[in-house]
């Protein structure tokens, strides 16, 4: 069948998306001291409320030890969902992306070793082993079994805050670095217990999350709640190979066959990125092991609508990550046949328009900064005008 950007698209447990755009979970360096949502996180959400028929708000960690990770703005944190007083703000967010008909979805994280805030104010990053990774500046201590069944369990206490908050689903973080694909990598997971070693062992946590979530759900969400998996395809850097694309191919072919998934989302720099000596890229090979109802979604190199269309040879889906930054009615013009009016480059004025958060725009005016973003020379000359914001050297 031929697929066109402008599909409606039924999900397995009867949700529609209007177009075939997605737009990926982006940090936007927002959040307020706690995970809270901010005025400048309302902006930036409610103006892309057309910029795609399904929207993933970016990662909100799910227990205080879970986060906050990566931010670059000195006194804005990652957004959490870790208690029920995180409900109203992450409603609003909710309301303004489905104020155009966008399906909202929330990505839910445990951030693991990653969880450098806590990590450097007198907290702890916990992980399924105490390693000495060389690219942290601080120490990162064993998580106890104990502490794995609360983070199982607040995956669960996340999914209810989301459904309370009216989203249309989650998606559960497996990709990235994060907890859940530091369980499952031989590199970063040397326990002996029952929690490593083995494959089975090693997917012991993405299940036990999964059941929780999934019961959940069950239990109180709409028959068309949207559920996702975002995970990266191999883990391999240099000597230390935490696990191959075979690996992760079988982990794929189970929540398949193990979970009501609504799609899987790989998280690649390039949609169209391969392993190793094949001739396949990573979707195809995980469209042969899963059912024909649960989608796929690749994001990656998809900046405008050519190479969007040319998504769809690989994948159900096309995540856009810095087309909709620049130009938040990326999936609107597509869907109204104006792709070539799409704006592919930023500017002082499009990030205006755009509702970056200032935390963002000083980010990419800084030409020390490797993240690339096309038309980013035009901002150099904002860089330090919002020193609040930014935290030199991150």
């Amino acid at each position: 069948m031929t697929k066109a950007l402008t599909d409606t698209v039924t999900l397995r447990h009867g949700a529609r998306i209007k177009g075939r755009i997605v737009q990926p979970p982006m940090l936007t360096n927002s959040g307020l001291s706690g995970g809270f949502v901010s005025q400048d996180t309302l902006n930036y959400y409610t103006t892309r409320s057309e910029s795609a028929g399904m929207v993933i708000v970016e990662y909100c960690y799910v227990i205080k030890d879970g986060g906050p990770s990566h931010t670059w703005a000195a006194n804005k944190e990652q957004l959490g969902v870790q208690s029920d007083e995180h409900i109203e703000g992450l409603r609003k967010i909710a309301q303004s992306l489905q104020s155009k008909g966008n399906k909202a979805i929330l990505q839910i994280n445990h951030s693991g070793r990653e969880s450098n805030f806590p990590a450097r104010h007198g907290g702890r990053a916990l992980a399924p082993s105490a390693i000495d990774f060389s690219f942290l500046d601080y120490p990162v201590e064993e998580i106890t079994e104990e502490e794995i069944y609360k983070v199982i369990e607040a995956f669960g206490l996340a999914t209810r805050r989301a459904i309370q908050a009216g989203f249309d689903g989650v998606e559960i973080h497996g990709a990235n670095h994060y907890l859940h694909q530091q369980f499952f990598s031989k590199w970063s997971n040397q326990r002996q217990d029952k929690w490593g070693g083995s494959y089975e062992n090693r997917t012991r946590f993405i299940r036990e999350v999964n059941d929780q979530v999934f019961k959940v759900i069950r239990e109180e969400a709409p028959k068309d709640f949207i559920v996702g998996y975002r995970i990266s395809p191999e883990e391999i850097h240099g000597v230390n190979v935490g696990y191959t694309y075979q690996d992760s191919t079988r982990l794929v072919e189970d929540l398949g066959k193990h979970y009501d998934f609504d799609y899987i989302h790989i998280s690649n720099l390039n949609y169209k990125n391969k392993p190793a000596g094949q001739s396949s890229t990573y979707a195809q090979l995980y469209r042969q092991v899963l059912p024909d109802d649960v989608k796929i979604i690749v994001v990656g190199g998809i900046t405008n609508e050519e190479k969007a269309k040319d998504a769809l040879n690989y994948a159900d889906f096309a995540a856009v990550g810095r087309g909709t930054l620049i130009d938040p009615q990326f999936g609107k013009k597509i869907m109204e046949g104006r792709g070539n009016e799409i704006v592919t480059e930023i500017s002082p004025e499009q990030a205006e328009i755009s509702k970056l958060p200032p935390a963002l725009i000083t980010l990419f005016s800084d030409e020390k900064m490797p993240l690339q973003i096309p038309g980013r020379e035009s901002l150099f000359h904002l860089h330090g005008q919002d020193k609040e914001y930014y935290r030199e050297g991150y």
